[in-house]
């Protein structure tokens, strides 16, 4: 069932998507019902799309192996990360700079390739991303180098992140720990910065009105979806349940169950627009 909260836009009015990636197309390495019908149809339908994530730590030929292993085809180039939104703002406010990261391949490889240098030895910024191992002398160092006048960049918010153990931390509360030694917070870039949002519309080449996020998660996904103008959609497979809802002031523009509801949703305008002679 669909739920229409302003009503202004519709899922038919929309030529780009914005999807974040676990919750609502995977759940623990498991493809979420509709996900590869939906990804067909913006195919099939010539619509842009980028599957964006919060996650560090991989990059995009990374996670394109994780969804291929799911059942979903996802090529490189519809991929988007926060560490890859971070490599480009740094890109624009100092080309060429320096940095000291704490991440992993997915950080590095976008600030390589956006030009960075990576070094422990005066650089511009001190970048934090995810990591599996967090290192008590790198965190050491890092809070030195603020104290010392790097910039603090964080690739995003996120305070804890999953495990087959359970939960472990993550950015967020490294982020926190270096803020409370050094009276420094980070800029933070990714979700729910609207910032992360613009550099994907950017990199496909889409406009606000045209454009919608579809999220599981109310206090990332659709806030900085709205922020940033779009349509934004909430799906129930991933963090944000129905019964939530009443404990946020704002509001998703649709809802749905999941995304098979949704691509039911935009199969069901496709099929009322064509033509009689279409469906001789």
């Amino acid at each position: 069932m669909t739920t229409s909260i302003r009503g202004t836009r519709t899922v038919h009015d929309i030529k780009c998507w914005l999807t974040d990636m676990d919750g609502v197309l995977v759940h623990e390495n498991q493809a979420i019902k509709g996900a590869a019908e939906l990804l067909n149809y913006w195919r099939e339908n010539n619509l842009r799309f980028l599957v964006l994530t919060n996650n560090s730590i991989y990059t995009p030929r990374d996670l394109r192996a994780r969804l291929l292993a799911s059942g979903l085809d996802v090529p490189e180039e519809n991929i988007w990360t926060s560490a890859m939104a971070t490599a480009e703002f740094l890109a624009r406010q100092r080309p060429g700079g320096r940095t000291f990261v704490i991440g992993e391949a997915g950080l590095t490889t976008a600030l390589h390739d956006a030009g960075f240098i990576m070094t422990d030895q005066n650089p511009d910024y001190v970048v934090l991303g995810e990591t599996r191992t967090y290192s008590f002398e790198a965190i050491t160092k890092a809070i030195r180098l603020i104290e010392g006048g790097a910039k603090f960049i964080a690739t995003n918010p996120d305070a804890t992140g999953p495990s087959t153990e359970g939960i472990m931390p993550a950015t967020g509360a490294i982020a926190a720990l270096i803020t409370r030694a050094t009276n420094r917070d980070p800029y933070v870039v990714g979700k729910p910065n609207p910032m992360m949002f613009r550099s994907a519309l950017n990199r496909i080449d889409a406009h606000s009105e045209t454009t919608a996020m579809i999220g599981d998660r109310m206090d990332t996904d659709i806030v900085a979806g709205m922020e940033a103008g779009l349509l934004t959609a909430l799906v129930y497979t991933g963090i944000t349940a129905r019964e939530d809802m009443d404990a946020f002031p704002f509001r998703p523009d649709l809802q749905f169950p999941s995304v098979a509801n949704l691509h039911a949703e935009l199969s069901k305008g496709a099929a009322a627009a064509e033509t009689p002679a279409a469906k001789k």
